[in-house]
């Protein structure tokens, strides 16, 4: 597993090393203490990463532009922004370039490896107290943003993952029982499928059982 770190601040590089180190025996942790640098990199290396953990706040590029511009670079990394701050708005504007993750620097190891496991499998990770105070665009697995599915519709086709009934589904969303059918009726004429049964193994195909839901 190939990772690339870029961060502006040694002393963080350091201490996050001992906790990435987990995830892989073979990991080749790459550094980068600023934008141009991290660019540098990934060129060098053929974008050849299976993921980049990016300071949102780095020397060389405004911290939104430069996140903007590695992700058009290098569409095929995910990328898991890395930050002190707890700007909601940051976040949404992240997400909606294509950020896979945000995490917070006061995370502790295990949320961090939490997060970077979700990412790796396919995921979306953002702290569950900024969840509940803002309204995150939720994306599909990027083989399947092409479906015209709401953030509501890809929760409800989430829970439905996981086996969920339409009661369950309903109290995790905060939503009516009946609001869930509609939901899912919108679903399965998407996915053009014909039954409930067809629409969670293809839901458990795109991986959405495997990624977190954000309560409304």
């Amino acid at each position: 597993m190939r990772i690339l770190l870029a961060d502006d601040h040694p002393l963080f590089r350091e201490g996050v090393k001992p906790v990435l180190e987990k995830l892989d025996g073979d990991l080749v942790l790459v550094e980068a203490n600023d934008y141009p640098t991290a660019f540098t990199v990934m060129h060098r290396n053929h974008g050849d990463f299976d993921l980049a953990l990016l300071d949102l706040y780095m020397p060389g590029m405004d911290g939104i532009d430069g996140v903007s511009r590695f992700r058009a670079a290098f569409p095929d990394v995910p990328v898991i922004v890395l930050s002190a701050a707890e700007d909601v708005h940051d976040i949404q504007k992240l997400l909606a370039l294509g950020a896979s993750g945000y995490i917070t620097k006061a995370s502790s190891s295990e949320v961090i490896l939490s997060a970077i496991r979700l990412v790796l499998s396919g995921g979306l990770y953002v702290p569950p107290n900024l969840l509940n105070k803002t309204e995150i665009t939720l994306t599909l697995p990027a083989a399947y943003r092409h479906l015209p599915l709401t953030t509501r519709q890809i929760q409800a086709l989430r829970e439905l993952a996981k086996g969920l009934t339409n009661r369950q589904i309903a109290t995790e969303l905060g939503v009516t029982e009946g609001t869930v059918k509609i939901h899912l009726a919108q679903v399965f004429k998407t996915l053009k499928v014909n039954n409930r049964t067809e629409a969670l193994l293809m839901a458990q195909k795109m991986g959405l059982h495997k990624t977190g839901t954000a309560k409304r």
